[in-house]
């Protein structure tokens, strides 16, 4: 079975909960606190611009309103993305996907790129982010794109077919298989609940490396690794990981 390619801890949305998720604060955090590598979603803005966010609209994490994918990127860059967790965080912003790449590169953090379209924006989300990547990202570090979205990935196979991808999903559907084969994805990515024994072992003999989220108490970690789980995605920088 191939290497999982990126770290065994991976800071979830970057600063996991220690700061505001999906920005470059959070990034410069989890390498200040010894992580390697980092995860973090990408979604577009109506003229094409790929930004880091986690929701399809704004209210939760920034003072701004409304669906992203029906903003521009100039709408979006003077959005206060901080302030909800904590007001010592205000005034930091969210940033373009190649701000992300160009910094995460200078740390040596290792990516994982979730590719998160907004509803009917699933193959343009997933080709430009792929060309992004693939354009900006130095070979020297390891990069995944993954993603629930089958059509983004599906696009980002066309886009950048080099690139390593993993297909993100729930619970493991019977046909992960023919998913997997279908889409050109090397790894697995599962919610750390819904994988047992028995669906890693299969997993294990197709030679498919598997990734679990979203884990934050030591007690599942164990479980998890114990289990031949090769990464796990968490929030909890302050007590798991390096």
């Amino acid at each position: 079975m191939a290497a999982y390619p990126l770290a065994r801890w991976i800071a979830h949305r970057g600063g996991g909960c220690l700061a505001p998720e999906n920005t470059l604060e959070g990034f410069r955090l989890a390498a200040r606190l010894g992580f390697r590598a980092v995860e973090f979603d990408v979604m577009l803005t109506r003229d094409g611009v790929p930004v880091l966010i986690h929701d399809e609209t704004l209210e939760r994490t920034t003072d701004g309103q409304g669906r992203v994918c029906e903003r521009n990127w100039a709408e979006l860059a003077g959005l206060d993305a901080g302030r909800w967790l904590h007001r010592a965080w205000a005034g930091v912003g969210i940033p373009r996907l190649d701000e992300v790449l160009a910094l995460c590169a200078r740390l040596g953090l290792g990516v994982n790129v979730e590719i998160k379209p907004a509803a009917g924006h699933d193959e343009a989300t997933g080709r430009i982010v792929a060309e992004q990547v693939a354009a900006c990202w130095p070979a020297a570090l390891p990069a995944v794109l993954s993603s629930f979205s089958e059509p983004a990935l599906a696009a980002a196979r066309a886009a950048a077919p080099g690139q390593t991808r993993a297909l993100l999903v729930e619970a493991l559907p019977e046909d992960w298989r023919e998913r997997l084969a279908r889409l050109g994805c090397s790894l697995l990515h599962g919610r750390a609940a819904d994988l047992d024994a028995a669906a890693l072992a299969d997993l294990r003999a197709a030679g498919v490396p598997v990734a679990a989220y979203t884990v934050n108490r030591a007690e599942d970690a164990a479980r998890c690794f114990d289990m031949g789980i090769a990464a796990l995605f968490t929030d909890r920088l302050d007590g798991l990981g390096p």
